[in-house]
């Protein structure tokens, strides 16, 4: 398995050309919205819930999904970053990025925890940070939200809350930001 993984790894230093643009910045703030609303409405209510960001593209939607539940349900919702670099079944294939930290400064026995991703493609990032997950407590339940699922799963992985559905090709790349989702492909330099 992992060498598939590193054959389909980009080219280190490779550059991501972006080919259309799925998503506009008025639809990303539209759906992480919805998805505010749709997590609410699931717990009956934020109790005991805590959003945690895998890094790095779930971080800045964690928090963003924070802001928008303490808007429309007036409820401050705990958020976390986790770094699963270290829980990979690819370790080593994979940059360690200094700055993706791990921050989730609570035990997390009897919490929901709804863990945050960018990008849903393989679900092996998932497994990885539910193993990580186990260091910080048991939870009484994990639930996941991406923004986009793009298919091709290798694990019995499935989102809780999807901002949107992307089927792609294997080799492309989705690229997602505050101003959109981007889909394209990373080509060496």
């Amino acid at each position: 398995m992992a060498e598939r993984e590193r054959m389909l790894t980009p080219p280190r230093g490779g550059v991501f050309v972006a080919r259309a643009q799925v998503m506009t910045a008025e639809d990303v703030r539209r759906v992480l919205t919805r998805i505010a609303h749709e997590i609410a409405e699931r717990n009956h209510g934020l109790e005991d819930l805590v959003l945690v960001g895998l890094q790095t593209g779930g971080v800045p939607i964690a928090r963003r999904l924070a802001g928008l539940i303490h808007e429309t349900q007036g409820a401050d919702v705990p958020v976390g970053s986790l770094d699963v670099a270290f829980y990979r079944d690819d370790i080593g294939l994979r940059p360690v990025l200094p700055e993706a930290v791990t921050d989730i400064p609570w035990d997390l026995t009897g919490q929901t925890v709804v863990l945050v991703d960018d990008v849903l493609f393989t679900g092996r990032t998932v497994r990885a940070a539910l193993n990580a997950l186990s260091d910080y407590g048991r939870a009484r339940a994990v639930q996941l939200a991406v923004m986009v699922d793009r298919g091709h799963r290798e694990l019995p992985v499935r989102p809780d809350y999807v901002g949107k559905n992307l089927p792609t090709r294997r080799d492309e790349m989705v690229d997602v930001s505050e101003d959109g989702v981007l889909l394209g492909d990373v080509v060496a330099r």
